[in-house]
């Protein structure tokens, strides 16, 4: 579902404005398998009746199982195979749900060749709407090192 093949972009070839991104329907057993693996077993992503009773009216999944989209498109795509994460800033701006279609997408917004880094806008949306937004800074492969 997402847009381009998995792999490497190397710093030498990226450049300023590139995209990529992934769609993925957060599922249940994705709310499940994250709770057993994070820990975070808190009842608004797993018990029905209890999330009916918050703010929300209803299951949410983790918000850092939106984000870990972001974390798969640089990953897996851009820069792709190779690349270390140096920082990642979120701000969650809305919930999402079991059965929701999530669309998360990165944009290079700065790159420093010497120092192999990438700077990446990062969002996730459904429907359209913004529902996570953030600031990613790492370290891109590179032909003469990798």
């Amino acid at each position: 579902l997402d847009n381009m093949p998995r792999g490497t972009i190397c710093i030498e070839d990226i450049e300023m404005g590139m995209t990529r991104f992934v769609r993925k329907v957060i599922t249940d057993e994705d709310i499940e398998m994250f709770s057993q693996v994070s820990t975070d077993r808190n009842p608004v992503h797993l018990d029905d009746e209890y999330a009916q009773d918050t703010i929300f009216q209803g299951r949410i999944a983790h918000g850092m199982l939106t984000a870990g989209l972001i974390s798969a498109v640089i990953g897996e795509q851009l820069p792709g195979h190779g690349t270390i994460y140096m920082s990642q800033s979120l701000k969650f701006l809305a919930p999402v749900r079991p059965g929701d279609l999530v669309l998360a997408e990165v944009e290079v917004t700065d790159i420093i060749i010497d120092k192999r880094r990438v700077k990446l806008e990062c969002r996730c949306m459904v429907d359209g709407k913004k529902v996570l937004v953030g600031e990613a800074m790492v370290m891109a492969p590179s032909r003469k090192f990798d």
